[in-house]
């Protein structure tokens, strides 16, 4: 038997204000119908692929990389381990040093959370200017089998510039980002169960997602009826 003990949300709230990497389509939610005027309630929904909580697949920066309806979904399912890295400030590299205490918990299928705590600014300019990942970190734990990195800032890379490295590095080896995360803080359990599942748009670099950490309780029912 499979019971959910705890799940815990780690999607932002998906509004016309949520904040959007500079230059992307705003978002644009607005009635299309109501239950007193047309019989049910039903919203207009205008958002770009990488708007709120979202998902980037590979082809996000490389031309004939997989698109996010052709990404393996075991990508978007894992046990995570979460690397605290809040003591960073505005525009600081999160380095191999930061992360070497966990690399030895690293392994094909886990899934990556760096925990900078920097979605507390979601409302503030200084959220555009978060901490981002140096780019050994990722080769280093590519190297280690994973394939799926999430990070609660807008940008895995640093925001504002013309160079990606960190997309570039995961999209060479089919790997799925997930950015513009929250509330990592609010896992306080062991070996978390992170899901952030694409819709399944044709064609897409990316898509929003609902991610979400789950505390799982597994056991096995052995007794005979």
């Amino acid at each position: 038997m499979l019971k959910i003990e705890k799940i815990v949300d780690l999607s932002l709230q998906l509004t016309n204000d949520t904040p959007i990497y500079p230059g992307d389509p705003e978002p644009n939610i607005s009635v299309a119908t109501t239950l007193e005027m047309d019989g049910y309630n039903l919203l207009h929904i205008h958002l770009g692929s990488q708007t709120g909580s979202h998902v980037d697949a590979p082809y996000h920066f490389i031309s004939e990389g997989q698109r996010i309806d052709e990404s393996d979904l075991r990508l978007f399912i894992g046990i995570g381990v979460i690397i605290p890295v809040t003591e960073k400030g505005e525009e600081e590299a999160i380095t191999l040093k930061d992360v070497e205490p966990y690399l030895d918990q690293l392994a094909s299928g886990k899934i990556v959370l760096f925990y900078t705590g920097w979605s507390r600014y979601v409302a503030k300019e200084s959220f555009f200017r978060h901490p981002y990942v140096y780019e050994d970190v990722i080769h280093e734990m590519i190297k280690r089998g994973i394939r799926t990195f999430f990070i609660d800032t807008i940008n895995i890379d640093r925001t504002g510039g013309t160079e990606f490295p960190i997309h570039d590095a995961v999209a060479r080896v089919n790997g799925i980002i997930a950015e513009n995360l929250t509330n990592f803080g609010a896992i306080d359990f062991p070996n978390p169960l992170i899901s952030a599942f694409p819709l399944r748009i044709v064609g897409a670099d990316g898509s929003p997602v609902r991610a979400v950490a789950m505390k799982v309780d597994y056991k096995i029912d052995t007794q005979k009826n």
